[in-house]
């Protein structure tokens, strides 16, 4: 008995020196892995604007790549407003209905029919993709072609947009419906005490108090919808502009780098080099969006 106790111990011992030690290697693999697409991402970058003046990057309001040397045109503002336009729309759609779904479940829903809904959130976050960039382009376009006056073009940027924002409905939802639930009983109790209705507890007490959490859910929202590529790719087309006409063919920077990644152009070329120049830039969104999401809950976070 006592031999047993002592292998026992000994296996503790063991697991306690060796277990933090795999940690710590799984943590630096993660740090490592981040430094290297940080540091692919510069290499390359530098090297398009070696090519390509950075003012003109910047400032250029047209995009065309494919053209011959001297009228080609590498003005990322195009994309970036492709980009913007796919994830206005997206938001539009994604945070009144993730918001509403997220107090319901909340505040009103009983556990039996939130045993429901939950899991069918979780199955609409689960579709892949692909399948939303095709539910997009054979149904959401149709669709809006006979609804709206005039139609609209085979590729534009509303049927994107929407779809888009139906998937990101359940990470709004899901995020603020946590920021709700941790929102102290008491001061829900309390608020009826005084005579106040649910909905105004729910919007004048709860709301307010999880208001950190809801707007981060907010902001890495919009951080999914700027990293997008699949629906884009088949249901926006490929006509980068600057213009913002939501009926027409857009182009936003990931379906950029997924055309020009399908193996037509030439390694070392300036187009390959492009890619690299575009990918930083929508790193440097996803970055500042994620940035602004932790800053948002840590200044804004109430103590209960």
């Amino acid at each position: 008995m006592i031999q047993e106790n002592k292998s026992s111990r000994s296996q503790s011992a063991v697991m306690e020196k060796v277990v933090p030690k795999l940690f710590l290697i799984c943590a630096i693999i993660s740090i490592f892995t981040t430094i290297g697409i940080v540091f692919t991402l510069l290499t390359e970058t530098f090297t398009f604007f070696n090519r390509i003046s950075i003012v003109e990057f910047f400032t250029n309001t047209r995009w065309f790549p494919f053209a011959a040397d001297e009228h080609a045109d590498f003005g990322i503002i195009a994309l970036i407003m492709g980009t913007l336009t796919v994830t206005a729309i997206a938001m539009v759609v994604a945070i009144p209905i993730g918001l509403a779904a997220a107090i319901y479940l909340s505040e009103y829903a009983s556990a039996k029919t939130r045993k429901v809904i939950k899991p069918i959130l979780e199955v609409l976050a689960g579709i892949p993709t692909i399948v939303y960039g095709f539910f997009a382009l054979t149904f959401v376009t149709p669709l809006l072609d006979k609804i709206i006056p005039g139609g609209i073009s085979i590729f534009n940027a509303l049927s994107p947009g929407i779809v888009v924002g139906i998937m990101i409905i359940p990470m709004i939802a899901s995020l603020s419906e946590d920021a709700m639930n941790a929102v102290p009983n008491s001061m829900r109790e309390g608020a009826l005490a005084l005579g106040a209705t649910r909905f105004e507890v729910a919007m004048k007490v709860v709301l307010p108090a999880a208001l950190s959490g809801v707007i981060a859910s907010f902001v890495l929202g919009i951080s999914r919808a700027i990293g997008e590529t699949m629906i884009v790719t088949i249901a926006g087309g490929s006509r980068p502009t600057a213009d913002i006409n939501l009926t027409e063919s857009i182009q936003t920077m990931t379906a950029y780098i997924v055309q020009v990644s399908q193996g037509d152009t030439g390694y070392g070329t300036t187009i390959y080099y492009s890619i690299y120049a575009v990918g930083m830039t929508l790193f440097v969104f996803t970055l500042i969006m994620n940035l602004l999401a932790q800053f948002i809950s840590r200044k804004f976070r109430e103590e209960y």
